[in-house]
């Protein structure tokens, strides 16, 4: 069966170029933002004089909608199929986010790909307009506050930049918002570009004259340029595809001319993709994961400092817009892992250098940079407010992932740089982990918690990734020590943690509650043997009695529950029937749930509507049982 997605991907390429469609129908309402902004991107064909509406709301161009038959999502690609009066049109819409190649990723160009077939033996004449709006490149409605021009390209390509005549880049920062600087550019292979104005806005629109004999086919290219992407402690930071000196004009040129390259290989990755998610976890987790992909990445933005490093920045979409967050990055990182540890790095390492530069306080790790794309420092707790802070979570994160980032890479260069810090992060976590005091973990959306059996899980696998980095450096004194400590904690832990029927508790000090232990997947995964095999299967059998129509609540606290922290579980309990009962259940709430959003990773478990959060790149955290079954971070010796 194919899933009914809660909103279709349409062009995603950073938290600032990320459009979507919100309804069944690619007609049957505005097409948006990610974070359900109206951006009034539209679509109508003439077919022998006569119009249709394919693409926006039908409403709005007085046009009746073509009938849509089909509508397919795949990794990187979203095609919708059209007929009427013996046409058939096909509408791909394709962002070729590719992870596996920087170069690639970073381009800020997406396409839509239009073909006219006919129906029937009879040529007809079919006239193609695609409109983009202001809305693209300012968030004001005024239409005497945006320029546009003409640019002269080879191989035919017609094309035009729109932008604000004011300029203020990197001049605001927040969530719930577009951005108010640089240029959107709207290109086409087949037709002409020129601007037009309708009601209180100006549009770009490409005009495409096709037939269904022997002109059926045209390519429309949105392109972006930010100018600047981020703010990194005072230094404006370009985006990667920048580095050279490329312009946005040669990046669409490029777009037009490898556009066949681009396709098979994103093709490929994926066919890979969704073979080796059937094979882990069925047709439903590959569908998951194939809607996920495109999220993931246009969640974050690769930037390069003047030094040539590469950062690559995630942004709390509807949740707080912190950047670089590293209780964000933790449930992100098994796709990077699987698919490129050097974009895993380049995400892990902000928070080292935010510490190394003296301007973050404290001796536990920090929850974020600041406010996306102004990374000055902190922003999350009012800064520096330390009933706000999160040291035994962000501690626990950054050891994990610094163990799964190096063993993925396949050198301790990472660990190398920062192992003083590492070793700080770890002291704390040996005094203060075993039992943590009233502090906000990452899933506090009940309150606060005291003694948290999960977060005390956390910090016995980071100090157990701790003692395998310092083996891997050859501190044998410290791994031996570190991992004893490990394993002692543990051991305390399946004490004080029991309800004594097999499964653990909510807190230390709550006889009779339960949670998801999602964070003793990387005994699992890591290969540690912390715990004795088979620990978990009581547990696993506790979680049945409390799961609801569309899935496992986070704990006995509410009926809500995450999208990543449901597969962690599933995969840490081994049982194919639980891990297929869980992926069954997220995909219904997909499938139904009315929250019309790119993917929601907070949700009731009772009811599929939406608590919060969209758009987030912590999707990536489904993709942790592909990171299993290839052993990617075993740290078994």
């Amino acid at each position: 069966m194919k899933m009914r997605a809660p909103a279709y991907p349409l062009i995603t390429v950073d938290p600032y170029f990320s459009v979507w469609s919100t309804s069944n129908k690619l007609y049957e309402s505005d097409i948006k933002t990610w974070d359900s902004r109206t951006c009034f991107l539209i679509g109508k064909a003439e077919i022998d004089g006569n119009g249709y509406i394919f693409m926006g709301s039908a409403k709005d161009m007085d046009l009746p909608p073509m009938t849509q038959t089909d509508v397919t999502v795949n990794s990187f690609s979203t095609t919708y199929i059209f007929e009427v009066a013996g046409v058939r049109l096909t509408a791909d819409f394709f962002t070729p986010v590719l992870p596996t190649d920087l170069d690639m990723l970073s381009r800020p160009a997406s396409y839509l790909k239009i073909t006219a077939d006919a129906l029937d033996d009879t040529r007809h004449t079919v006239n193609v307009t695609v409109y983009a709006s202001q809305d693209f490149c300012v968030e004001r409605k005024l239409q005497n506050c945006v320029l546009t021009e003409r640019l002269e390209l080879s191989n035919g390509i017609s094309a035009m930049k729109m932008g604000g005549v004011e300029q203020a880049v990197l001049g605001s920062s927040g969530d719930d918002r577009g951005i108010d600087w640089g240029y959107f550019f709207l290109a086409c292979n087949n037709g002409t570009v020129q601007n037009k104005e309708m009601a209180d806005r100006v549009f770009l629109q490409s005009v495409s004259p096709l037939d269904t004999a022997d002109n059926n086919t045209a390519t429309v290219v949105f392109t972006y340029d930010d100018i600047y992407s981020v703010k990194y402690f005072g230094e404006p930071l370009r985006a990667y595809w920048k580095r050279d000196g490329k312009t946005t004009e040669k990046i669409i040129e490029e777009a037009f001319s490898k556009y066949d390259n681009f396709k098979s290989r994103c093709d490929e990755f994926d066919i890979n993709l969704c073979k080796s998610a059937a094979d882990a976890g069925g047709e439903k987790y590959a569908q998951l994961l194939r809607l996920s992909v495109r999220q993931i990445m246009a969640a974050c933005k690769l930037v390069v400092k003047n030094n040539g490093e590469i950062l690559y920045i995630t942004k709390e979409c509807l949740s707080n817009g912190c950047a670089a967050t590293v209780d964000v990055a933790y449930p992100t990182l098994p796709f990077f892992l699987l698919y490129n540890p050097v974009l895993a790095e380049a995400i892990v390492r902000p928070a080292y250098e935010y510490v190394k530069s003296g301007k973050w306080p404290y001796k536990f790790a920090p929850h974020d940079l600041g406010t996306y794309p102004i990374l000055n420092g902190q922003v999350y707790g009012n800064g520096f407010k330390m009933s706000m802070q999160m040291p035994v979570e962000e501690c626990g994160n950054m050891l994990i992932m610094t163990a799964a980032v190096t063993k993925a890479i396949g050198n301790t260069e990472l660990f190398d740089k920062y192992s003083e810090i590492a070793g700080q992060w770890a002291e704390y976590l040996s005094e203060f982990g075993a039992d943590p005091d009233n502090q906000l973990c990452t899933d506090d959306f009940a309150g606060h918690l005291a003694h948290n059996c999960n977060l005390a899980l956390k910090s016995v696998f980071a100090l157990a990734s701790y003692a395998k980095l310092c083996s891997m450096t050859g501190d044998d004194i410290k791994a031996e020590y570190y991992e004893d400590l490990a394993r002692k904690n543990a051991g305390k832990w399946r004490q004080k943690a029991a309800n004594g029927d097999g499964t653990y508790k909510l807190t230390f000090d709550r006889p009779g509650t339960f949670s998801m232990k999602y964070n003793a997947v990387w005994d699992k995964v890591f290969d540690l043997g912390i715990f004795p095999e088979n620990m978990w299967e009581d547990e696993i059998k506790g979680y049945e009695k409390h799961f609801n129509p569309y899935g496992l609540p986070l704990d006995s606290r509410s009926d809500c529950t995450k999208s990543d922290w449901m597969i962690w579980t599933a995969t840490l309990s081994g049982d194919d029937e639980f891990f297929k009962k869980t992926v069954d259940a997220l995909w219904l709430n997909y499938n139904l749930s009315p929250s019309r959003v790119p993917l929601n990773d907070l949700f009731s478990s009772v009811t599929s509507l939406q608590i919060h959060f969209q758009h987030r790149s912590v999707q990536g955290g489904m993709f942790i049982k592909l990171l299993d079954s290839e052993k990617i971070c075993s740290l078994k010796k």
